[in-house]
C-alpha cells in the first residue's frame, strides 16, 4: 500500500522515535534520535510507524498490544522499541546537607531550604553545591 499522508520531524519528541497521529494520519519523527542512530535503526523506526499507519487504514489492530501489529512488525523487520539516547545535556544534581546530623541529600531540582527539614533529625538543610552525574 502507498503512503498518502505527510511525514515530518517534531523536535518536541524526547523518548520516542516517532508517532502516528490518528486525527490526521500523519507521521512524526524525532530528529534528535535520527541524528544519533545508524541507518538500520532509522529504517526500523520508520517501518514501525508505517505498521501503525497501514493497519489503521485497513481497520485492523494498529496498537502495540494487538497481534496484527506484532505480526506485521516482525514480518517487515521494524523495531519494537526505540533505542535509548545518550543525554545531550549533562545532568546536574544539587547537594544538600543537614546542619545537625550531616545527612546528605541529592536532588535534581533546587528547593527552598527554609521550608523543608531533615527526615532523620528535624534539622535544617544547607545547600552545599552542584555536581554533575
Amino acid at each position: 500500500m502507498a503512503f498518502q499522508h505527510r511525514a515530518t520531524f517534531n523536535g518536541r519528541l524526547r523518548t520516542t522515535g516517532g508517532r502516528f497521529l490518528l486525527k490526521t494520519e500523519n507521521l512524526e519523527f524525532n530528529p534528535k534520535m535520527f541524528a544519533q542512530v545508524d541507518e538500520a535503526t532509522r529504517v526500523g523506526i520508520i517501518r514501525h510507524e508505517l505498521c501503525h499507519y497501514h493497519l489503521y487504514r485497513q481497520h485492523k489492530g494498529y496498537k502495540h498490544i494487538d497481534q496484527d501489529f506484532k505480526h506485521l512488525l516482525k514480518q517487515v523487520g521494524g523495531l519494537r522499541y526505540a533505542p535509548r539516547l545518550t543525554p545531550t545535556k549533562p545532568i546536574r544534581i544539587w547537594v544538600y546537607r543537614c546542619e545537625n546530623c550531616g545527612q546528605e541529600g541529592l536532588r535534581r531540582r533546587r528547593f527552598d531550604t527554609s521550608r523543608y527539614v531533615c527526615g532523620r533529625c528535624g534539622g535544617h538543610f544547607a545547600l552545599i553545591g552542584q555536581r554533575s552525574a
